[in-house]
């Protein structure tokens, strides 16, 4: 029975844990640990609230399964004294967000593997998904790399490439990668715990390119960009941070979030009773130009138009663009910021 510690945090981190933990007896495998990082205050209250990956190996262990959980500021020796005495055998990682040392990953005897959702080497770094949906990238990939010392370098075990439709969000992305990677795992722990060795991988090729951090300030709408950017960008920053634009004057500003919205086609133009004009051509971007009962609300940008269809107030629920236009009467004919 192959011994495994699992690291992870957020929320797909902890689907790929559910279906781990479900299939380890089918695939000869034993979850002995889950390492996550600590509980973070949150809500009103601030109440000490663990991460996803927390609360469900939490939940599992308290149901009277034998699971040890892992929750170190740093990993440290102090960290490392604790989780040793498992004895797992390999580390498998789906965005802990800590990066491994060498004194950590010799705790096992087949080092460790990570599930990273892109086409390596592209998109080293924290945020591969949503970078390949803000470039609106034709396909991308659920990659398993071995764990090395520098960032996202390791060699790849197994790869599935997957097509991009131009309608995924990241967090749908996300939960694609977290099942489909789930499997990827556990078909790499059977056979490395039936031969009793990881098999090799392949290094990586082609020139590498990173990622960055996102801000909840990258979520600011720039309406000069194109529809199509700004539709990719509202995708890529869902569900976290979202992405927002300003509306009411300059001496009293309101924040709006925009969460879902569609490029204006030709065939949405051209439909029977579409209210598309030649001259919204000529509007500034950022003009809210009409509101459409089929489509949405019609806003102006640096190329083309988009038809937004859900919205939320500063202050308020998030609400689709029937109810939000019953409230906002002086909304058609402002100009977004």
């Amino acid at each position: 029975m192959l011994k495994v510690l699992y690291a992870g945090s957020p929320e797909p981190a902890a689907e790929t844990l559910r279906l781990l933990l479900e299939n380890q007896e089918k695939y000869g495998i034993k979850i002995v640990g889950v390492l996550t990082n600590p509980p973070s205050a949150k809500g009103r209250h601030k109440e000490l609230t663990p991460t996803p990956v927390g609360k469900l190996a939490l939940d599992y262990a308290s149901a009277g399964n034998d699971l040890s959980v892992f929750t170190p500021e740093h990993l440290n020796g102090d960290a490392r004294e604790q989780i040793e005495p498992l004895g797992a055998d390999i580390l498998v990682c789906f965005a802990y967000g800590h990066i491994f040392g060498p004194k950590f990953l010799a705790m096992f005897k087949m080092g460790g593997i990570n599930l990273h959702p892109s086409l390596l080497p592209m998109y080293r770094g924290c945020t591969p998904v949503n970078a390949s949906i803000l470039n609106q990238d034709k396909e991308t990939a659920f990659t398993i790399q071995t764990l090395s010392l520098g960032m996202d370098e390791g060699n790849i075990l197994a790869q599935k490439k997957v097509p991009l439709t131009g309608k995924e969000t990241a967090g749908s992305l996300l939960h694609a990668a977290a099942v489909d990677g789930a499997q990827l795992i556990l078909d790499l722990l059977s056979d490395a715990g039936k031969k009793g060795s990881l098999k090799e991988g392949i290094p990586q090729s082609g020139e590498p390119s990173y990622t960055q951090i996102i801000r909840k300030e990258d979520g600011k709408i720039h309406w000069f960009a194109s529809a199509s950017q700004i539709d990719a960008k509202i995708r890529a920053y869902d569900p976290d941070p979202g992405t927002f634009c300003i509306t009411g004057t300059d001496e009293k500003p309101d924040t709006l979030r925009i969460l879902e919205a569609k490029v204006l086609t030709t065939e949405m133009q051209a439909a029977q009773n579409s209210p598309y004009k030649p001259e919204f051509e000529q509007s500034e971007p950022g003009t809210v130009l009409v509101y459409d009962k089929p489509t949405g609300i019609w806003i102006k940008t640096g190329d083309g138009i988009l038809c937004v269809t859900k919205l939320q107030k500063q202050g308020k629920s998030a609400m689709g663009y029937k109810d939000f236009m019953n409230g906002a009467r002086d909304f058609i004919g402002s100009l977004l910021k």
